[in-house]
């Protein structure tokens, strides 16, 4: 029986209640005064429930559809602004036990080279990717208790954040790793990760046992109540994700937003970040041996109406997609994006050759960091390397808190615009570093709080004078 509240997978993720949704949502595709209701309610930024997003998702009116596309450009502004904070993922090792039938680190991929970074090899990764400019790591890793234990984790989280290399500092590391124990994320926690990160692949839970055949992945109840004991152990940040083209899309929709409805009644604050990657190409796996895959214009619906269903929580893509689709849902929802990004074992102090492939996916979008933040500038957004609030303690309830009030801006736009002007300063090409400048001298000029800008004005002009690390 459904029961948002409820510890146990099954009940807050009910395939019975998603079945319900499904059959509602396809019965009222085209139910004008049922969805013009829906939207309306939309429009008060609150958000709606997974059946209501499922009837978007369906609906197949166009005029309404017009209307969901530009609402979701509306919640984005209203939230976010044309801040995207940028940040970059960081392969530890490749090793796995468990046997998913998408992901080339499967157990039984025998040709693929497993790879894993020493301690030393890890602060030369560092290294390089502080000398491009990123100050936010997403920390990747296979699951395997032998070669990739715990300790190795928060041994490399800890290397991680001792480098200081000439202006650089990566001030927040991410976690992407198998689920784990109470006791584990709260050893998470004490290393002072930011957000902790795991993608449910597929909330179809016959789906998920067919497409993890073995290895404790295996475990539905185990991997979909893992954000449950993430925040009993006292990380009140977590991101969710599934990997679209594995079920339908449709009863994925529904799952990820049945997941935050559970977060926010159990625990009071939903989820930090949600993630939308597509299947594609990685050494031993072929997407079109996936029948669910989704064409670009059903991403983009996706997106917006995520967006709309959920306002507050962040959205991320990859490097997985094109520079094309993610300038499309740069404004329909995306708030973080990758770049100058490597999915191999280490490959930022050199890039691996073709035939030590340890990649887990291939990139779609290969530019450089300075690329994309050149890119971003052009067209109009501010690229963000700000992470003020996990230093200052705005996490969980603290930040939604904030951000539901409207007030996080005032420290969202100045410490946007006082870390691209560090990153204009340390490593940006010339023409990157003067559309940067313009950028921040029109967006000053966007504050309304004349002493958040007046002081934002101030710490820009030192940041120029040499000074680094201020932050509202």
């Amino acid at each position: 029986m459904y029961n948002p509240k409820s510890s146990i997978a099954t009940e807050f993720i009910d395939d019975a209640e998603i079945q319900e949704s499904l059959k509602y949502a396809k019965e009222n595709k085209s139910n004008k005064e049922l969805i013009d209701s829906i939207i309306a309610k939309a429009k008060e930024m609150k958000g709606i429930t997974h059946r209501e997003a499922a009837v978007l998702l369906e609906c197949d009116l166009e005029e309404e559809n017009k209307q969901i596309e530009e609402l979701a450009r509306e919640i984005k502004q209203r939230f976010y602004g044309n801040r995207i904070v940028m940040f970059a993922p960081l392969y530890l090792s490749n090793y796995c036990v468990n046997g998913c039938t998408y992901c080339p680190y499967h157990h039984s991929n025998k040709h693929i080279r497993r790879k894993k970074l020493t301690q030393e090899e890890i602060k030369q990764e560092v290294i390089a990717l502080q000398d491009m400019g990123h100050k936010r790591l997403a920390l990747e890793a296979g699951e395997d208790p032998v070669n990739n234990p715990i300790e190795y984790i928060l041994e490399s989280i800890e290397t991680i954040y001792s480098i200081k290399h000439k202006n650089g500092a990566i001030r927040r590391v991410n976690v992407n790793i198998a689920a784990t124990t109470v006791e584990n994320y709260r050893k998470l926690r004490d290393a002072g990760i930011g957000t902790y990160i795991l993608f449910q692949e597929t909330y179809n839970k016959e789906s998920y046992e067919k497409l993890h055949p073995t290895g404790p992945k295996h475990d539905y109840a185990y991997h979909t109540e893992a954000m449950d004991r993430a925040m009993e152990g006292g990380i009140d940040d977590v991101g969710l994700g599934v990997l679209f083209g594995l079920d339908t899309y449709l009863y994925e929709l529904v799952g990820i937003i049945m997941h935050a409805e559970h977060l926010e009644a159990k625990f009071g604050v939903g989820p930090h970040t949600i993630s939308v990657p597509r299947i594609c190409p990685a050494d031993d796996i072929d997407p079109d041996n996936f029948s669910n895959a989704i064409s670009d214009e059903i991403f983009e619906k996706i997106v917006a109406v995520i967006r709309i269903a959920v306002p507050y929580t962040g959205m991320i893509v990859s490097t997985r997609e094109s520079q094309e689709t993610r300038r499309k849902v740069l404004d329909l929802g995306i708030s973080q994006i990758s770049g100058g990004s490597r999915t191999s074992v280490g490959g930022y102090v050199e890039e691996e050759p073709e035939e030590e492939n340890s990649a887990q996916f291939d990139l779609s979008d290969r530019r450089t960091l300075d690329e994309v933040v050149n890119w971003l500038l052009e067209l109009g957004y501010i690229p963000s390397f700000c992470t003020a609030c996990y230093r200052e303690g705005r996490t969980g309830d603290r930040f939604m808190k904030l951000l539901k009030s409207g007030q996080i801006v005032n420290c969202c736009q100045p410490n946007a615009l006082m870390t691209l002007k560090e990153y204009l300063e340390d490593y940006a090409s010339e023409d990157t570093k003067k559309k940067g400048e313009a950028v921040i001298q029109r967006e000053l000029e966007v504050i309304t709080n004349p002493v958040v800008k007046e002081k934002a004005t101030e710490y820009i002009e030192n940041i120029h004078e040499g000074k680094r690390d201020f932050r509202f």
